[in-house]
Parts: C-alpha cells; structure tokens; sequence
C-alpha cells in the first residue's frame, strides 16, 4: 500500500475520533463556563460543537439553560424546543421550555380538541414514529414465533392458546404500524418555528402593504404552513393564519 493511501485511510479512521475528543473538550470547557456564571463564553464552545457537525438533545438542552439565564425567551425557546424533538419524553427538558414559556408575550389559546382526538394524541406521543415502527416490528415477530408454535405443538388447549396470542400479535403489529405511518406523516407535515423577532405583523397577504391580521412577540411557537420567496405563511396554535418575512423566524427542524 502506498504511503498516500496509508495516509487517507489514517485520516477516514482518526478524523472521527480526534472530532470526538475535540468536542468532548468543548463540551467540558462550555460545562465549566456555564457553572461560573460565564454564559455567553458557554454559548460560544456549545455552537462550536454544532459546527462541527454533532446535534444531541443534551447539547441543544445546554444552550437552551444558557441563553435562559441572559433572558433571551426566544433562542431559550427555541433550543428547548430542538432537544424536544431529540428527546419529546425528557421531563426535565419540558418542565426548562414551560419556564421559558412563561417569559413570552404571547399568549394563544390552544383550539379545542375532542375527547377521541385528546386520547390519540396522548397514545400516538408515547413514542416517536421510529419506537412505533420498532414495536411493530416486535409484534411481527412476536406472531410469526407464536404462530409457527401453533403448527408445533400437539396438545389442542397449547394450539388454541398459541393462535389466539399469534393474532393478538398480528393485530398489535398492525396498530403499532399504523401509528407508525401517522406519527411520520405528522412530522412530515410539521413545519415548526420560533418568533425571534422582539415583535412582528403578521400579514394577510405576502406583501408589504397588505392589512394586519395579527401581532406576535418572541419565543412564539408557529407553524409553516406555505412559502414564497422570502415570505413564510405561519398557522398559530389558535388556528389563525397569516404572512410574515422568514428573517423574523427560525426553522425547528434545521438539523
């Protein structure tokens, strides 16, 4: 092998590694700062942790902690928001952005669900899309044992028991799957954004002179709905819509 080729191998297997390590200093050097009080100084190792390519709900969770101790509502808000889609189950992560919550000007009524909507939504948020399709998955497999066992045993009571427990299974697969499938189309559909403009018109129409429909204030929470040029239309928890440019904004899922 020649020494150019040992040379690019050494560097695909290291270069991983030396990042890693470099991070892991950042992520201490930022951890340190944040303990003493010095939070711009933290903000400044967790972004450069971002830049170099590495995104964790504990990292977003940090610079969330930090710009909430400079009572900045709307980045606070927003990286709360980022480790919540990392990690949508973390108490400590949603008690933070309930806080942050506090501090905003805004405050929109959520529209009015019904009792069979309010229960999908609380079964269908116990797991991500990827824990659906991973209990299905399991389920499948689950019946394809039991239903193979249903061929191998003798005794009628162990067949009768083993078929009922295989389609129970297939029948589990099914709805996991189906959740699954909903819960991506979901965040599929879901476009999230965070108002980090102090305060903002929101437009009827994509255009300057148009009327006002509404005002909003940083660490509001919307949802892009349509974009043209630089004009985004936004959906609020309220269900009014309307126009705002895109610089008053920052995008959830900019992973």
């Amino acid at each position: 092998m020649s020494k150019k080729r040992i040379s690019i191998v050494l560097v695909v297997v290291f270069a991983p590694i030396l990042l890693f390590a470099q991070n892991e200093v950042l992520f201490s050097k930022a951890t340190d700062a944040y303990n003493e009080g010095k939070y711009v100084e933290a903000i400044e190792s967790y972004q450069k942790i971002l830049r170099n390519g590495e995104h964790s709900a504990a990292l977003y969770f940090n610079l969330g902690n930090a710009h909430y101790k400079l009572n900045q509502i709307g980045p606070s808000i927003y990286y709360y928001e980022k480790a919540l889609l990392l990690d949508p189950n973390d108490a400590e992560i949603k008690n933070n952005l309930g806080f942050a919550k506090n501090m905003r000007l805004d405050a929109i009524e959520q529209m009015p669900k019904t009792v069979m909507q309010k229960l999908y939504d609380n079964t269908a948020a116990v797991l991500s899309f990827d824990g659906w399709a991973t209990t299905a998955i399991v389920f499948v497999i689950l019946f394809v044992a039991l239903y193979l066992a249903y061929y191998l045993f003798r005794y009628s009571n162990y067949k009768r028991i083993a078929f009922i427990s295989s389609m129970t299974g297939l029948a589990l697969a099914i709805v996991a799957l189906t959740f699954a499938y909903l819960q991506f189309q979901k965040f599929k559909n879901d476009n999230p954004a965070i108002i980090f403009s102090k305060e903002v018109r929101v437009l009827a129409e994509p255009n300057k002179r148009s009327q006002e429909v509404f005002t909003l204030h940083e660490g509001t929470k919307v949802n892009i709905q349509d974009t043209l040029e630089d004009w985004q239309k936004i959906k609020i928890a309220d269900g009014q819509t309307g126009w705002l440019t895109s610089e008053n904004l920052k995008q959830l899922k900019d992973f």
